[in-house]
């Protein structure tokens, strides 16, 4: 089976305003999970977890920002085969004993993503597709798409789906891990500095959560925007610089 997105966090400057900022846009509860040595918590839909917090490790400087895992079998030979296909790690292969093991990396074009394995007895509670909170499509911005696809192909056994012509922006091309599209890639404009993953969380309506993205301190970067599919987006960023997205079945 294809490797798949299984997890999101954030990494931020500034903890607690995250916590509140997604709290009055998404809908999200927080939870404190930290450790040790270890801080971390757990944004929430109802009782089950949805995505991480935690503030940027000790000694690391970057921008605040959102990252997918990706769920892999074995994370050490993951980790040599991003290196020998091209890519970085940046961070790891790290493990938080009974929970997970994770590496950070980046692919040939610069992009950060995490490959990582659960270690936990009893799996995260999966929610129905198109919940409110979760994650709802994935989007890859880089240098040649067609060259990071067949990356990530040879990596995770994704494949091409549907492409769709946007004229002076080129290709959207999706991609599937084993079945329906799960995310889009294409060339970014070149007013973007780097090549990067953005994440679309689902919410109810469009416009509402404008309203609260404006309301709570964020920006919003573009959008209102119907897709192919009829789903109305909308790209933002939040008041610590972390850049996000909102996807809903009506405006």
């Amino acid at each position: 089976m294809p490797a798949n997105f299984f997890w999101y966090d954030l990494v931020t400057t500034d903890t607690k305003a995250a916590a509140k900022f997604y709290g009055d846009v998404v809908g999200w509860t927080y939870e404190d999970t930290s450790q040790p040595g270890n801080a971390y918590g757990l944004f929430k839909v109802g009782d089950a977890g949805v995505a991480g917090l935690m503030p940027f490790p000790e000694g690391m400087k970057g921008h605040p920002g959102w990252n997918g895992y990706i769920a892999v079998e074995d994370v050490d030979e993951s980790a040599g085969r991003i290196v020998e296909l091209g890519g970085a790690i940046h961070r790891g292969p790290i493990e938080v004993p009974g929970i997970i093991r994770f590496a950070v990396a980046s692919d040939p074009q610069g992009a950060v993503f995490i490959v990582a394995k659960g270690l936990a007895v009893w799996p995260a509670r999966e929610l129905p597709v198109g919940t409110p909170g979760t994650v709802g499509w994935r989007e890859l911005f880089t240098t040649d798409w067609k060259s990071d696809f067949k990356f990530y192909a040879t990596l995770f056994g994704w494949t091409l789906a549907e492409a769709h012509d946007m004229g002076d922006a080129g290709i959207y091309q999706l991609f599937a891990a084993g079945g329906p599209p799960i995310g889009g890639m294409m060339n970014r404009p070149s007013v973007m500095p780097m090549s990067w993953w953005n994440y679309y969380i689902n919410v109810e309506a469009i416009d509402a959560a404008m309203a609260r993205i404006g309301k709570a301190g964020g920006q919003v970067k573009m959008g209102p925007m119907q897709v192919p599919g009829g789903q109305w987006i909308v790209q933002a960023q939040d008041p610590q610089g972390a850049f996000f997205a909102l996807v809903a079945l009506k405006r």
